[in-house]
């Protein structure tokens, strides 16, 4: 837990604040998030829970039901696409629709069967737009690496991008909370994913200084946060 951030929650919530965690990682469940949360000392439902995965399952829901789906992505996110009653192959002249993800068991066999699917007619589709996942060591490539070399190699641009900053992910949170935009703020590391959605959806939107953005890259940057917090304790009223 980041200093300050398990007494400021806590105080949120005895407030009567909802509160609601929202990760474009598709490499670990709704459930996983919200046991670790619960470990580390913020009680949580997994209903307070929303990732990439699961908005991803909603939008082939409603546009696809029932498609065969080949993911370039890791277990967990497959076996919820599984439960949502999609048939993943590895057929690709069955493939309805490419799904890119975040895919640390990325191989070129997986790219070869994404190039054959989408030249053969099927859709293509991606979690997340992040570039890298921080870790303590530094980064992991993450899904827009994935995204980049199914691109280059179909001459083919992704469709949709369902986790953060898209619209899909923050009327999927806007639904959870049964708040309006504007009664609720956005906060995150990531000025072009965090931040970037909860402005794009008429929110207020923090900037934390505790993860991937750095004081000089927000500088830089064109995406203006409504507030820079250093500590999530700065939320609170001094």
């Amino acid at each position: 837990m980041l200093p300050t951030a398990g007494e400021t929650l806590a105080v949120l919530r005895s407030r009567g604040l909802r509160t609601i965690y929202i990760s474009n990682n598709p490499t670990h469940g709704r459930e996983e998030y919200a046991a670790k949360l619960t470990r580390l000392g913020v009680p949580t439902s997994v209903d307070d829970i929303l990732n990439s995965t699961l908005v991803m399952v909603d939008f082939l829901k409603k546009r696809m039901p029932g498609a065969r789906l080949f993911v370039v992505g890791e277990e967990p996110l497959c076996a919820e696409l599984r439960r949502g009653g999609f048939e993943l192959t590895e057929q690709a002249h069955n493939v309805d629709a490419v799904i890119a993800s975040f895919d640390r068991t990325f191989v070129y066999r997986k790219l070869q069967i994404a190039f054959d699917a989408i030249r053969a007619g099927a859709r293509f589709f991606a979690t997340n737009p992040d570039r890298y996942c921080p870790v303590p060591s530094g980064g992991e490539p993450d899904c827009a690496a994935i995204i980049a070399a199914i691109e280059a190699c179909t001459n083919t641009q992704v469709e949709a991008v369902v986790g953060k900053p898209s619209h899909y992910m923050i009327e999927a949170a806007l639904n959870l909370a049964n708040l309006p935009a504007g009664d609720c703020l956005m906060t995150g590391d990531r000025l072009e994913t965090d931040v970037l959605m909860g402005l794009h959806a008429g929110m207020s939107a923090a900037l934390m200084l505790t993860g991937a953005t750095s004081e000089s890259a927000l500088a830089d940057s064109p995406i203006r946060p409504t507030y820079v917090l250093r500590q999530l304790r700065d939320l609170l009223p001094a």
